[in-house]
């Protein structure tokens, strides 16, 4: 580092831990602290040019798809382990940056990648392969994929050696954003720069491809690594258990834990490989299976249950409502000579309260003070918060109360419980006198004020509820963008757009994170009331204060648009989001066509379905076509489509044909139907029976019996269909018994070759007939 870098930094290690002393002003920056999900933060951010405008060789596309086409086990085969033992990399320190911002960055990761471009624009000053590594495992736990890949490239640009735990922490943050493909195409880079693969970046991409839910490939992956001389441990096998109890399929992962035991010594299991199907079993109650596995960890890999298995148990099983079950182990537990703490009880105590079995509760509670175990305020809580779920806010009180008389003091937590049974019951008011009254010596918490807040809001009480949020910001705190927006819908519900838009500006103002989400729902209470002026504004208004409208945004507009009749502006608003590169959703489509075909525009609607239909396929577009047109009366324009719909001859394709076929039969035009039919046939779609049978019905009564002949004898050789034909008999028997009936001998005849009881009983009958005539 140079001299005049120590004018910025001082670098202090302890026990493998480096921390940098930051100066005083860089912590006046303006970025805020307050982000409840650093996850979905937005990738850019003021950076150097030396990083934002590194090549970009190593770049590839980044694709949404979820599906594979290449096989990544491949990228192993070039790995030669024999000739790598000769050339292995240098060793690792392990030595981690750590500075207060980095500490900090577990609230918001911003604070910390913001310093770490502010550092490196310093003068005389580049950060220190300690440094950028750090960054890169802060990276790999949020979705900032794009942020962690530059620092790789950076890494390369400065000579810095890349080992395979970078490649690690990027294929790691890329999954967390749903990128699986390029996750793995993480492993084609490291190939590319040279980098031979270790185990460590192996594991990796086998939890990789487990979280991503692709355990075929994990296990395809882990046989690879076995080919080209990479021996999986521990670690391996268990991210194949934990796929394996994810998919259900406990069994799979029990008898890979027997195969391991075979295996070699670094491959057996630990007790983290039967915790994690303990946990499975948990969830589902299977107590004796539970069992049955603690006997097989003794037995087979000679691992012996301690005070941890016999917590963890506990844990698992009060975190699924199983309290009776827990209760027992805690038992079982105590008789092999180990002493449960309070956690366990805790956590038993919470199941009875979750379940509203506070009897239950209270006696673990003097089972505990019984046995030297006194209870803590989770405890406390935890009864406190069963009270409240049952509505018997008084007992919680009491018990509040006399907490402290029992020497433990209540918390934000308990009292915060309180609060939440208070607002449930409807007395939100009281809850909020009780939380100013209290302040003075427990300090009411983000979740406190939004327990209130959203008591006022289903009381109704919007003004007293927007009252919590300011007083919220006065604290320090801010709602989340999902708290906002229930608050707005309450406003819309009621038919207040004008207030939702004055409350969504004041949460803008007072730097509260508003997403398009919030300014969506505003839109849409707009639309509901009419006031389309004040929506396209608002739309408006969005691109002003850099929040994007989405699809969801649009088709909420363009409904708004088209309800009123507005179809040029909707067709304009439509291609607006086609040429952003934004895709139709269902949604979209749903809304186009309802819209158009409800006032009529179906040459219109269809060249706009060409269009969309470009930008994503949408199989059921036509068929809703057909299906709005039915329901508006516009036959003639869905008869007109139906070959469009024939053509795939799909289940949706003969629903729609079915609808049409009965909308023909109640304008009194069944020869229409019968045409429908007969192309259903020729595309080897079955009409529905029934249907088929009311159109025959009334193809004879308008005197089109050679049509009904036809139809008849596409179903005669089926023995059930047979049933059809009774009413038909009895109609033409009784209004044409003088006239030649063709259509009688060609049914007796064809009658003759089935042999189910009703085709005999149909025979006997017309030849009865034919004697009395």
């Amino acid at each position: 580092m140079h001299k005049s870098s120590c004018l910025l930094f001082q670098i202090h290690t302890v026990k493998n831990k480096i921390h940098i002393y930051t100066p005083v002003n860089f912590f006046s920056s303006s970025i805020s602290s307050q982000n409840p999900n650093p996850s979905y933060v937005n990738d850019s951010f003021d950076q150097s040019p030396s990083i934002s405008h590194l090549s970009d060789s190593e770049s590839e596309t980044e694709s949404n798809s979820g599906e594979e086409n290449e096989d990544y086990c491949q990228v192993l085969d070039s790995f030669d382990a024999k000739t790598s033992k000769g050339n292995e990399l240098k060793a690792v320190s392990r030595e981690e940056i750590r500075h207060p911002l980095v500490r900090e960055s577990q609230a918001d990761i911003r604070i910390a990648l913001s310093f770490f471009y502010w550092a490196d624009r310093q003068w005389r000053y580049r950060h220190a392969p300690e440094v950028l590594y750090a960054m890169l495992e802060l990276l790999s736990g949020t979705k900032l994929r794009k942020e962690a890949k530059r620092i790789l490239r950076l890494m390369k640009r400065r000579g810095i050696e890349r080992r395979p735990e970078a490649f690690g922490y990027v294929m790691v943050s890329y999954s967390r954003a749903g990128k699986l493909r390029n996750a793995m195409r993480v492993l084609n880079l490291m190939q590319k720069a040279g980098v031979e693969p270790d185990l460590s970046i192996c594991n990796t991409a086998v939890h990789v491809l487990v979280m991503a839910n692709r355990l075929e490939k994990a296990v395809r992956f882990l046989d690879r690594m076995q080919r080209v001389g990479i021996s999986p441990n521990v670690v391996s096998y268990n991210c194949l258990i934990k796929g394996y109890c994810d998919v259900y399929r406990v069994e799979d992962a029990l008898q890979l834990i027997e195969e391991m035991c075979c295996m070699e010594p670094e491959c057996h299991p630990d007790k983290i490989s039967y915790y994690t199907v303990i946990g499975f079993l948990c969830k589902g109650k299977r107590i004796e299976k539970v069992k049955e596995v603690l006997e097989k960890m003794v037995k087979d890999a000679n691992l012996l249950p301690d005070q941890v298995t016999y917590n963890t148990i506990i844990l698992a099983l009060s975190k699924h409502g199983h309290g009776d079950e827990a209760h027992q182990f805690l038992r079982e537990s105590e008789e092999k000579g180990f002493r449960v703490d309070k956690v366990g009880y805790s956590a038993i105590v919470d199941s009875f309260s979750q379940q509203g079995n506070l009897d239950k509760a209270k006696e673990i509670v003097s089972e505990m003070l019984s046995k030297g175990c006194k209870p803590d305020v989770v405890t406390y809580t935890a009864v406190v918060n069963g009270y409240c779920r049952i509505g018997k806010v008084d007992k919680a009180k009491k018990l509040l109360e006399s907490m402290s008389k029992l020497g433990c003091k209540p918390n934000t937590v308990s009292y915060t419980a309180l609060l939440n049974g208070l607002c449930r019951t409807g007395s939100s008011s009281e809850a909020r006198e009780m939380m100013m009254s209290e302040e003075e010596w427990w300090v009411p918490n983000a979740i406190t004020y939004s327990v209130v807040m959203h008591g006022f809001r289903r009381e109704g009480k919007l003004a007293e509820a927007c009252e919590m949020v300011r007083e919220m910001a006065k604290k320090g705190f801010v709602p989340t963008p999902v708290e906002i927006n229930l608050l707005l819908q309450s406003f819309c519900h009621e038919g207040k757009a004008r207030d939702a838009k004055n409350f969504l500006e004041e949460c803008m103002s007072n730097g509260c994170a508003v997403n398009a989400v919030n300014f969506t729902t505003v839109i849409h209470g707009f639309c509901r009331e009419g006031n389309l002026e004040a929506a396209l504004s608002l739309l408006d208004d969005m691109y002003l204060s850099n929040r994007y409208p989405d699809v969801v945004t649009y088709t909420t507009v363009i409904d708004g648009l088209g309800k009123k009749g507005r179809l040029e502006e909707a067709t304009k608003l439509l291609m607006e989001m086609l040429h952003k590169g934004m895709d139709p959703t269902p949604v979209t489509y749903r809304t186009v066509i309802h819209r158009y075909c409800e006032k009529g525009k179906v040459g219109d609607l269809l060249k706009l379905l060409e269009k969309m239909l470009a930008r994503k396929e949408f199989t059921t577009a036509y068929n809703q076509v057909i299906e709005k047109l039915c329901r508006f009366g516009n036959l003639e324009e869905a008869y007109n489509l139906l070959g469009k719909v024939l053509r795939t001859a799909s289940r949706n394709d003969a629903n729609t044909c079915h609808l049409l076929m009965e909308s023909y039969l109640n304008k009194e035009n069944p020869l229409l139907s019968y045409n429908i039919a007969c192309r259903m046939f020729d595309r080897n779609l079955i009409p529905d029976l029934d249907l088929c049978k009311k159109v025959s019905l009334r193809l004879i009564l308008t005197g089109k019996r050679k049509e009904a002949e036809k139809l008849l004898k596409r179903y005669i050789r089926d023995d059930d269909a047979c049933v059809m034909l009774l009413p038909i008999l009895a109609f033409e028997l009784g209004t044409l018994c003088k006239q030649e009936n063709t259509v009688l001998k060609h049914i007796q005849k064809n009658l003759l070759n089935c042999e189910n009881v009703t085709s005999i009983f149909l025979v006997g009958w017309v030849k009865t007939f034919e004697t009395e005539e």
